[in-house]
């Protein structure tokens, strides 16, 4: 299927402007990488716009996401409730570098700990950045994450398309810092603010220092021949 798609400026536009400051990226580097003229990402970015699904896709693989998350109708689904479009596709174990190239644009991840031993983890969503190749996040001072800082910790990250049947995921596994140099925390908003989507007072900056990093990619077998 190949019918063009409608968007108002309010939603995809929006979606688009947000990754594309996410990664840093201005409206030139976002369509060299897409193949699409600067005018027309601009003029996505602030209008209505009707656009085939290969020019979708292609616009989802230059901000490193999904057509479904452009167009907004992942917002209440599972990630990967659909089914595959290739019976088989390929697994790759991506190494440490890979790994922290794809979660550097930042986003949203998942911390994991245990609250106590024996316990079952504890998975919670967070706003992350990274720098200079650790995870920072930024937490409530009394919230669970923070009770938890010298803890082994886990965060973890993924991305999915489930048009294309594509998609990694990336593990960190370590020990959870509290930063508690005010020097340094300036430091951090100047270089990447974060700003929690739950909003509230959370001023505890938190870096996980990770002792090892996994990840694989899976790909549609044949697709990038």
């Amino acid at each position: 299927m190949t019918g063009p798609h409608t968007a108002h400026s309010g939603d995809i536009g929006r979606r688009v402007v947000q990754r594309r400051m996410e990664m840093g990226l201005s409206r030139g580097e976002v369509a060299e990488r897409s193949g699409m003229d600067p005018g027309y990402i601009a003029y996505l970015e602030t209008h209505p716009a009707r656009f085939s699904r290969e020019s979708l896709y292609r616009l989802s693989q230059a901000l490193h996401t999904s057509p479904d998350h452009l167009l907004g109708t992942d917002t209440d689904t599972p990630p990967g409730s659909a089914a595959t479009a290739v019976p088989e596709p390929e697994v790759t174990v991506l190494t440490g570098e890979e790994c922290l190239e794809l979660i550097s644009p930042g986003g949203v991840g998942r911390v994991s700990f245990t609250e106590a031993e024996g316990a079952a983890p504890v998975v919670l969503p967070v706003n992350y950045g990274v720098i200079d190749g650790t995870v920072v996040v930024r937490t409530a001072v009394d919230g669970a994450i923070a009770q938890h800082v010298g803890d082994p910790m886990s965060f973890q990250v993924d991305r999915l398309d489930e048009t294309m049947s594509e998609g990694w995921s990336v593990l960190l596994a370590g020990r959870a810092r509290l930063i508690g140099d005010d020097a340094e925390r300036a430091a951090l908003r100047e270089r990447r603010p974060l700003r929690p989507w739950a909003g509230g007072d959370r001023e505890a900056w938190i870096r996980i220092d990770a002792g090892r990093v996994t990840g694989r990619r899976v790909g549609g077998r044949g697709m990038h021949a």
